[in-house]
């Protein structure tokens, strides 16, 4: 017997996600599935599957708070991430840079063969998971706009832009914005890889937004020290971050020093 797909839906309309819901169960008999969630957008999405696991995605493109790119890119960093088969009613060039990643999409109104055609591909296609981050770049270029920040049982989003550094803590990342620290669960590689071109390694467990840099003063130096540690002014706190030895020279070069 066939293990039935696990799969979430996410639009905002309802009748849009009912409809998907009947042309599962009519597709039944050749590709077995059950809907373990759905949700309105892609915030409640990421509540709706926190601690569960996920085979397939049903996506819309267009959704408040959180579209289907950024959710997209959410779930491709998941532990185990779905495949991601993404529904568009119109954005031509969306549809053109799915083509271009070998990602599936649906137009809508969405039809059973078609669907069941997705699915299939999907759960074929080993690449289609990694695909999903290339066809959000391709789309939406410079990463994610939001990181994803769970506090209990609720996710709360934190804007890239607000955060002035990421520090490795354990096996977690702490963000640091002006106003507090969020937990996030990701690496500090991932976050690098990311958004390099924004932030700057400083240390081996932290990263500075560019942007939020003002300065640089010495740092006291312990006796017997011969050369002189340095640490960074960041705009908007008193805290000081200091800077390796190591990754000095390469940090005072980005400062144009």
């Amino acid at each position: 017997m066939t293990t039935a797909l696990r799969v979430l839906i996410v639009d905002d309309e309802a009748p849009a996600r009912m409809r998907l819901r009947n042309l599962l169960d009519d597709i039944a008999d050749s590709m077995p599935t059950v809907v373990v969630a759905e949700a309105g957008d892609g915030v409640e999405a990421l509540e709706a599957i926190n601690g569960m696991e996920v085979d397939v995605a049903l996506v819309d493109i267009r959704m408040p708070r959180m579209d289907g790119i950024e959710l997209a890119r959410h779930l491709a960093g998941l532990a185990k991430p779905p495949a991601v088969i993404f529904a568009t009613a119109y954005d031509q060039y969306a549809v053109k840079a799915f083509e271009l990643s070998a990602v599936d999409y649906l137009l809508k109104p969405v039809k059973a063969a078609r669907l069941a055609e997705a699915l299939s591909k999907a759960v074929r296609s080993p690449a289609a998971v990694a695909a999903v981050a290339k066809a959000a770049e391709a789309i939406e270029p410079g990463g994610r706009r939001q990181l994803r920040c769970m506090e209990r049982g609720k996710v709360l989003l934190v804007a890239v832009a607000d955060v002035l550094y990421f520090k490795a803590e354990l096996k977690y990342v702490t963000a640091r914005t002006r106003e507090r620290e969020f937990l996030l669960e990701e690496s500090l590689a991932q976050m690098e890889s990311e958004f390099g071109s924004r932030f700057m390694r400083i240390h081996r467990n932290c990263l500075v937004a560019r942007a939020a840099i003002s300065g640089y003063e010495r740092e006291h130096e312990a006796a017997g020290e011969a050369e002189p540690r340095w640490a960074l002014i960041l705009k908007g706190v008193a805290e000081r971050l200091p800077v390796s030895r190591r990754l000095w020279p390469q940090v005072k070069a980005a400062l144009g020093q």
